[in-house]
């Protein structure tokens, strides 16, 4: 069972969709015993990464978070993906999940039209075990305004928009991480959350 944790910041509806779509086994979840039981788990997003962060302070899922993506295929999701860094810097600086090295950062360049969505292709860099499923020529579909800001080995692929934007991230062990919404990008989108559900 996929667990999706419903903290009160996801884009959780869509994401079950998905997976129901798929024949995937899934469920909403807000208790730390449910995550612990699932066979991984989604960490969806969608708004500012401070108001996100309290919302996961005041559900006391933290400690829980961390401890069950250091054992089991764990995928961050847009903003989920943001709170998977140590620092975001989203009108304040404030700490993440720590979960892989880096911060996330605004997009400011000046010619690009902020906040950056729309459909994007796809640039391998690393082997993930995400990308299995996917050619050289795929696009997917991106809402964000904040971009990671991590090393090279941890970035599975970029898509280019003023320069480079890490669009999956993977740490080599549990930990993925997606800036891009995998459940409303096609057909590429629901081959890359069927390579998640097959690392169970």
């Amino acid at each position: 069972m996929i667990a999706i944790i419903d903290y009160g910041a996801g884009n959780i509806f869509s994401v079950k969709n998905a997976l129901d779509h798929l024949g995937l086994e899934s469920a909403l979840v807000k208790d730390k015993e449910s995550i612990k039981s699932a066979d991984a788990v989604i960490l969806p997003g969608v708004g500012a990464f401070p108001a996100a962060m309290e919302m996961l302070n005041k559900s006391g899922l933290i400690d829980t978070i961390k401890e069950e993506a250091a054992r089991k295929p764990f995928l961050g999701i847009c903003l989920g993906m943001q709170l998977i860094f140590e620092k975001g810097y989203e009108f304040e600086e404030c700490d993440g999940l720590g979960l892989i090295g880096g911060s996330v950062i605004k997009m400011n360049e000046p010619d690009l039209i902020i906040p950056h969505m729309g459909w994007n292709k796809l640039e391998k860099l690393n082997e993930c075990p995400l990308l299995k499923n996917i050619g050289d020529n795929e696009y997917v579909y991106f809402v964000h305004s904040y971009k990671a800001q991590c090393d090279d080995k941890d970035i599975a692929a970029y898509s280019e928009y003023g320069g480079r934007v890490p669009a999956l991230v993977y740490d080599g062990n549990y930990v993925y991480g997606a800036q891009f919404h995998p459940e409303k990008s096609g057909e590429t989108g629901l081959k890359i959350l069927r390579s998640f559900a097959e690392l169970i």
